[in-house]
């Protein structure tokens, strides 16, 4: 399903429920700004329109941003023939020249696993030098049949909309490079987690290979009480039925902890 049509029926469910959907950017967000709450169990959100939401629990549901190689023409083609990840995109993909475009030494990793979607793949070193590579990564390589290709990568080539092929840097007079036949590219962008609503919360973060996320109990909770987070805002890898399941996780977390408060504050009385 086209993720902009997933997100138009997702909305179209909550309005059903009640729920206002709010067409804004979050700026800023206090706990007990008006001094008269305890223990941070009341927030205030200021929207960038310059409305101010106040609310009893929040989610966060920031998720990450994805940075990519500055290589000409390919954010243009990510999530159609430019991809990340053959789990989510090499079956529909299968059976086709694939390349790899060479970011890290981890980027063998992906070479590596790609090659079980096609047995036309080549790995682009692009800004790994050959050096870089071990013993056992051009072992790997050879035994999966990928083939290693020196140079940097300087753009793509596209026609009729989509991808024919990767240009390398030039060595002929005319400054092209090699064009070598590809209709499928990988590449592992670099995750930024988008955390600085949870930063100016105080929730505590942990670092992984893949930035820094909030730490995190099984329902979502941060460090912050009151303030769960769900979906990529708590790690790299979270898709979309994990993040449907994280956030489900986390609304009922809520409606048990805001029943309880109430009760407690009705039996104190």
């Amino acid at each position: 399903m086209p993720p902009a049509e997933f997100l138009a029926i997702g909305r179209e469910e909550i309005a059903r429920y009640g729920v206002e959907l709010v067409r804004d950017r979050v700026v800023e967000v206090e706990r007990g700004r008006d001094g008269t709450v305890e223990q941070g169990e009341d927030f205030a959100v200021v929207l960038a329109g310059g409305r101010t939401v106040r609310a009893r629990r929040l989610v966060v549901a920031t998720g990450l941003r994805d940075e990519l190689p500055a290589v000409p023409g390919l954010a243009e083609r990510f999530g159609r023939d430019v991809l990340h990840c053959p789990f989510c995109h090499g079956w529909e993909v299968r059976d086709q020249p694939f390349g790899v475009l060479g970011t890290a030494p981890t980027s063998v990793h992906q070479a590596l696993m790609v090659s079980q979607w096609s047995k036309d793949v080549r790995f682009f070193l692009h800004t790994v030098a050959e050096e870089e590579l071990s013993d056992e990564d051009l072992r790997r390589l050879a035994a999966a049949g990928v083939d290693v290709v020196p140079g940097e990568v300087k753009g793509l080539v596209v026609e009729d909309d989509r991808l024919t092929g990767v240009r390398l840097a030039g060595g002929t007079p005319s400054g092209e490079g090699t064009t070598h036949a590809r209709s499928v590219l990988f590449v592992a962008p670099h995750a930024v987690p988008q955390t600085g609503l949870l930063e100016q919360l105080g929730a505590e973060l942990h670092e992984t290979p893949f930035g820094a996320y909030p730490v995190v109990d099984a329902t979502g909770l941060t460090t912050v009480p009151g303030v769960w987070a769900a979906g990529n805002a708590i790690g790299f890898a979270e898709q979309v039925v994990h993040a449907a399941s994280g956030g489900y996780r986390a609304a009922s977390a809520i409606v048990g902890d805001l029943l309880m408060t109430d009760l407690d504050a009705v039996a104190r009385v």
